[in-house]
């Protein structure tokens, strides 16, 4: 019976101390990733966690250190767009993987509407999260002011417009890649390239097409602009729009990989074809580019390496840190479609 009822029990870190031969103090700092602790008494520990079977009680440890051991992966967009366009997924796995290494736990939230944006700040203001990754930020949308101001520690991909406080931001040259792209196209003999790019409250949307317009030079019409949402459905009505006011379009580039899917399969339609009649060139290279048919030309991301800069940034401001803002190389891509 009493063997039983020790096999049944739940170890506890007295447990772990006397198996790795050292105090619980000790124990209690390597789990809670304090300093002070030689690497052999941290072998040691990790050791006896193993043979123990021991699991931290995170409740109690909330409790102690007054912090949650999660951070909230925040989208301000369309909750669809969290499926129909797989970029954030790259950045949820990304951020989830980076958060497993340290034992944290991450939470999806969506905030696109009114009643979103004041669930998800009554969520965060209580202290349910230790932080947040802002996934996408609207000029117009209010809900970054607010984290600021209640002085959450947040984090955000792309550099946010307006007139903002101080936020640390993981993003890549949005402008530069967008020139980039477009050098590309000119240097294939195109010259009446258009573009479809993403919302102008969104650093994607504005800083891709004053790149783009820059590298035309004297070549731009702002007749062949088409600004929309980051999806297919907005990529192929602009191009349908673009083809009717300029039927002699050799060229389009798509500020986003779905939006250039949606862009060839309106081209499709209208009987032309892909690359032949007019070439397409994406920017993501979220795997969605390589798999097309034909396979897409893009602006490739670094998407493991922005997720894990985000959590690694975000960590940094928890612990009281001021990190600089950090931007990331993009790659060009050359696939069939350009």
């Amino acid at each position: 019976m009493n063997g039983s009822t020790g096999a049944s029990r739940k170890p506890t870190i007295r447990d772990v101390a006397a198996a790795a031969g050292v105090s619980h103090g000790t124990v209690s700092r390597v789990i809670n990733g304090g300093h002070w602790v030689s690497p052999e008494a941290r072998d040691a520990v990790d050791r006896a966690i193993r043979e123990t079977g021991y699991t931290a009680n995170h409740a109690a440890r909330s409790l102690a250190t007054g912090r949650s051991n999660s951070l909230a992966f925040l989208l301000t967009e369309p909750q669809h767009l969290l499926f129909a366009d797989p970029t954030f997924a790259l950045l949820l796995r990304g951020a989830t993987e980076a958060l497993a290494q340290r034992s944290m736990t991450l939470v999806l939230m969506i905030a696109d509407t009114a009643a979103e944006r004041a669930n998800v700040e009554r969520y965060v203001r209580a202290g349910h999260v230790d932080g947040v990754l802002l996934i996408s930020s609207h000029e117009s949308n209010p809900l970054l002011a607010s984290l600021i101001s209640a002085g959450v520690p947040t984090v955000c991909t792309g550099v946010p417009l307006g007139d903002r406080a101080h936020v640390p931001t993981v993003s890549v040259d949005e402008q530069e890649s967008a020139r980039i792209m477009t050098r590309h196209l000119l240097s294939r003999g195109h010259r009446r390239i258009a573009v479809i790019t993403g919302p102008d409250d969104t650093p994607g949307g504005r800083y891709r097409l004053q790149g783009f317009r820059e590298e035309m030079g004297d070549l731009f019409d702002p007749e062949l602009v088409e600004q929309d949402v980051y999806s297919s459905d907005a990529g192929a009505g602009a191009m349908i729009r673009l083809l009717e006011r300029a039927p002699d379009i050799d060229a389009v580039f798509a500020a986003s990989d779905v939006m250039a899917v949606g862009a060839i399969a309106a081209i499709r339609r209208s009987g032309r074809r892909v690359p032949d009649d007019i070439a397409v060139a994406g920017f993501d290279d979220s795997g969605l580019a390589a798999t097309h048919d034909p396979p897409l030309t893009t602006m490739r991301q670094p998407w493991n390496e922005i997720s894990s800069a985000m959590v690694d940034m975000v960590l940094q401001v928890i612990a009281g840190g001021d990190p600089e803002p950090l931007v990331l190389p993009t790659s060009l891509i050359v696939r069939e479609t350009a």
